[in-house]
């Protein structure tokens, strides 16, 4: 598959071309206080202190589309079609028992994600046994491979196999599926506790959160009603420094060569991969394991990306299990195929039709800023002139570059506001 390259552009060009946006205007509140700032200190300093100074009530807000909540009560086959409907990853849960007069904390139970939903049904009841009578029926044969796909070691070709067919048509079609609340599964891995901004909280706190403690969303709660004001998610910051192309404390950063800022920061042989002829569970799996948002697919030989999988594409397995019906098993190639082809049949653009993305060490950050918002990707890989995976570098790795963390900054911050439910098993 042949690696889309990073085209270099010119972005001023571009934004003098197109009005001011939202995004632009928090760019020049930074170039305003750029300006004022004492200049005996050094620009990360600078854009700390400029961060720290604007607060988060004035990011552009979220479309309605995406400041979305689910229900308490709402089944696991409604959230999964509420997420993809909305095409987000994750939303919050409302506490439909909560009072009235409830403030955020007590209203809001956690964040629900598509990866928490698939990974709750990976640790549901042991597998059965084979000599058990009700062997071999479509759910229970599901639930025992699906079980066995959450266990510590690496997954075989009869585990690919096991998902062809009408697996996940069984599953996603059974009571077990249906009747399961979201509430149910509270406190259940990547069950993410419901952490939340004020509007006063500074643009500094946000992108630390993002950034060094791998928070993907935020919501912003307005403290007198006790709702949600405004979700912020790393691509949502990663567009607001696209459209700040042009700005003086902009082209200072986003101009220095990714080797020049630590990026990517890992090496070849740390990257996390699945291989092609691998079960497309094991993606899934190690993802989960490690943590990660999503990893590259590699040929048999182990250095060539063939593709990537994100969270996001679980998706495919919960919302259109009919597509795999033709594979005799499910591996990380076929999974990309079946996916490529239903999307390309519906007419939905998808950053899995658009293949690998890829750039090398000597691109700028601006230019990986412009090309993951053009995009609307997580992560890119960096390759050599040879197309061999040399690392990744992802939406938190370029935040994390922006800013840095001040000695006790957050203090107290997160006392009383990751309220756990009972039966967590973070």
């Amino acid at each position: 598959m042949a690696s889309i390259q990073l085209e270099r552009e010119d972005s001023i060009s571009r934004q003098q071309e197109s009005p001011r946006s939202s995004e632009t205007q928090v760019g020049m509140k930074v170039e305003d206080l750029w300006d004022v700032l004492e200049p005996q200190l050094s620009p990360t300093e600078k854009l700390n202190a400029c961060f720290e100074s604007i607060p988060v009530s004035a990011f552009p807000p979220a479309p309605s589309s995406q400041v979305i909540e689910i229900k308490s009560d709402t089944s696991l086959a409604e959230a999964v079609q509420i997420l993809a409907q909305h095409r987000i990853l994750s939303a919050p849960v409302v506490d439909v028992d909560a009072p009235e007069d409830a403030t955020w904390i007590d209203r809001y139970i956690g964040i629900v994600e598509f990866a928490g939903i698939a990974v709750w049904i990976l640790h549901q009841s042991e597998p059965p046994s084979p000599r058990s009578p009700s062997y071999g029926n479509a759910i229970d044969a599901a639930i025992n491979g699906i079980t066995k796909a959450a266990g510590l070691g690496n997954l075989g070709p009869e585990d690919a196999a096991m998902t062809s067919g009408n697996f996940f048509e069984a599953l996603t079609t059974s009571d077990f599926y249906k009747n399961t609340k979201v509430r149910d599964i509270s406190g259940s891995f990547r069950w993410a506790p419901f952490l939340a901004l004020q509007k006063s909280n500074s643009f500094l706190t946000m992108l630390l959160l993002l950034s060094n403690y791998k928070m993907k969303s935020i919501p912003v709660v307005d403290l007198g009603e006790g709702t949600i004001d405004n979700i912020i998610t790393q691509s949502s910051v990663i567009h607001m420094l696209a459209e700040c192309s042009g700005l003086q404390w902009f082209e200072s950063w986003g101009t220095k060569k990714l080797s020049e800022i630590g990026l990517p920061t890992m090496s070849p042989n740390q990257i996390i991969k699945v291989y092609e002829d691998e079960p497309v569970l094991q993606a899934f799996k190690v993802m989960r394991r490690k943590r990660i948002g999503g990893i590259p697919v590699v040929d048999s030989g182990g250095s060539m990306a063939v593709g990537n999988i994100s969270l996001r594409d679980v998706q495919f397995l919960l919302t259109a299990p009919e597509i795999y019906h033709d594979y005799r098993s499910i591996t990380a190639k076929n999974f990309l195929t079946a996916v490529r082809n239903y999307l390309e049949k519906h007419h939905q653009d998808s950053p899995l039709i658009s293949g690998m993305v890829s750039c090398k060490r000597d691109h700028t950050i601006k230019e990986l800023i412009q090309l993951l918002d053009t995009k609307k990707i997580h992560r890119i890989y960096v390759v050599d002139d040879n197309g061999n995976l040399e690392g990744v570098i992802t939406l938190r790795d370029i935040i994390s570059r922006l800013v840095h963390e001040p000695r006790g900054y957050f203090g107290d911050f997160f006392d009383g506001v990751l309220p756990l439910p009972a039966n967590s098993r973070v």
